[in-house]
């Protein structure tokens, strides 16, 4: 009888161990990708169950929703079926994950289209806004971050300091709907130069698209700017200066690579909630997206159409933070090598 191998010094792990330290050491780049795509699955899959459970724990009955209030009992037994409401929740979970696999998420029950036609008709304008603000939060962040850094490093312009400090405080902390009302009623009730709502040209996308990324960028600014002055404290950017190395080359080969990869595994976070934030903002300016039919679908009670825009949002929050590890290990490969 054959016995399985085990190494003492791993405290009883099998032999097989090592193997995959080993494919680990040498293959830094893969074995990340592999873990880190692991982890985007089972997160979409711990969404999708959540979602669902949501919608079955929600009060109230979809097939009389859809229905109708004074549809006679007969009509409303033909509406479960058809919707397959009569089967065991086991049933209809896999039901469920089948229909996402084929492209198949229901159907809205207020409008009687596909919840994937509404999604797909809605989603590039929610997607237009949230990745311009996205945009322009990281590039905005960046630039002032290391610019109040620069002048700010070993005490210098203390006035400068507490004013960036106190200023950037107060408007990472104003939410998206209020900025947006006050947005509002500066540029386009009093001031009357920007479009109130709608999306109708490329000056109505400067109010919506500021309202979500203001926030976020004082937030960013703040980190970026703390990033930059524990850079600008290490020996070789010392050494750099010290050697009176340009400053351009200094902050664009040494400071702002160093600084990215801390900034940008913050910036997931807050680009999470920044994806969230669309809902109220969509609202406040009347925005063509999916904010104001996810807060129709609520109030009609609409629970498939609920259902596939929160796994849309899920998704995509969570493809953002895929998207940002993938760049944190091009930008610095000892990522992969130290998560190994």
């Amino acid at each position: 009888m054959s016995v399985t191998p085990v190494s003492p010094a791993a405290g009883g792990t099998p032999a097989a161990a090592p193997g995959r330290t080993a494919f680990r050491a040498q293959n830094p780049w893969v074995s990340y990708l592999l873990r880190r795509g692991m982890y985007f699955v089972i997160s979409l899959f711990v969404l999708v169950t959540v979602s669902f459970l949501l919608v079955q724990l929600i009060p109230g009955d979809p097939a009389r929703i859809s229905a109708g209030e004074n549809a006679p009992p007969e009509v409303i037994e033909a509406r479960r079926i058809q919707l397959g409401l009569d089967k065991p929740v086991i049933v209809q979970y896999l039901t469920f994950w089948v229909g996402l696999f084929t492209g198949d998420m229901g159907e809205s029950i207020t409008s009687r289209m596909p919840v994937l036609d509404v999604i797909l008709s809605r989603a590039p304008a929610t997607l237009e806004l949230a990745l311009a603000a996205v945009a322009i939060a990281l590039v905005l962040a960046v630039c002032l971050g290391l610019f109040f850094g620069a002048i700010t490093r070993g005490g210098r312009r203390h006035g400068v300091e507490v004013g960036f400090t106190s200023v950037s405080a107060i408007v990472a902390v104003i939410p998206e709907f209020l900025a947006g009302v006050i947005l509002v009623y500066l540029f386009a009730v009093n001031m009357d130069i920007l479009p109130v709502a709608g999306r109708s040209g490329l000056e109505s996308y400067l109010l919506p698209v500021i309202a979500l990324a203001l926030g976020p960028t004082a937030s960013l600014t703040r980190i970026v700017r703390a990033e930059t002055l524990t850079v600008l404290q290490q020996d070789y950017v010392r050494t750099a200066r010290a050697k009176r190395m340009p400053a351009v080359r200094l902050y664009g080969k040494h400071v702002l690579p160093n600084l990215l990869t801390s900034t940008l595994t913050i910036s997931g976070l807050l680009l999470g909630s920044m994806i969230a934030g669309t809902v109220l903002v969509e609202n406040i300016f009347a925005w063509p997206g999916l904010g104001g039919v996810i807060v129709e679908s609520i109030q009609n009670q609409d629970y498939p159409l609920v259902q596939g825009i929160i796994i849309f949002y899920g998704a995509l929050v969570l493809l953002i933070n895929l998207i940002i590890d993938i760049v944190l290990i091009l930008l610095d490969p000892r990522t992969a090598l130290d998560t190994s």
